[in-house]
């Protein structure tokens, strides 16, 4: 199951290629997630958050903080999220003063450290959303690490611009 999972993020991330995000957030924090059985010791998500898109059938963002208090760096190898039919890691770049979202294979985690995921940076894009995905609901998100181990976290469901 991992492997298939590995390999679908693989071409996923090979065969796709979007354009810019430019969204900044002022939600609030949420309370840390409960961690799934499987999770690596050390490591806790907050504020996780899926922002519907504006155009039905573009991809979602998903948003999240996830501190590293374990004893070994780490880094995330997977995505995946309960109502889009993949999902992909992400990273917003600047190059001649444009944006431009670049697909990422991994991104590190680093051990005492906590790596962002907000609009402008690191974030998540969930394609082929599911219409059960509705602002004010919730949806699992599921990361899956280099070393095979997981964490789900509950997400909130935002509507269109909401992490403008």
């Amino acid at each position: 199951m991992k492997a298939a999972r590995f390999a679908a993020v693989a071409i996923a991330l090979a065969c796709f290629g979007l354009a810019g995000c430019h969204q900044q957030s002022n939600a609030p924090a949420a309370p840390p997630s409960a961690s799934a059985p499987d999770a690596p010791a050390g490591l806790s998500v907050s504020n996780g958050r899926l922002v519907l898109p504006a155009v039905k059938g573009n991809p979602g963002a998903v948003y999240f903080d996830i501190a590293n208090h374990g004893d070994a760096d780490t880094s995330i190898a997977g995505v995946s999220v309960d109502g889009a039919k993949s999902a992909m890691l992400h990273t917003t770049v600047q190059s001649g003063g444009m944006s431009s979202m670049t697909a990422m294979a991994s991104i590190p985690v680093p051990k005492g450290q906590t790596v962002r995921f907000a609009p402008g940076g690191n974030h998540v894009m969930a394609m082929d959303l599911d219409s059960s995905l509705m602002s004010g609901g919730k949806t699992d998100v599921t990361l899956t690490f280099a070393t095979g181990d997981k964490i789900s976290f509950p997400a909130a469901i935002e509507a269109p611009g909401a992490a403008r």
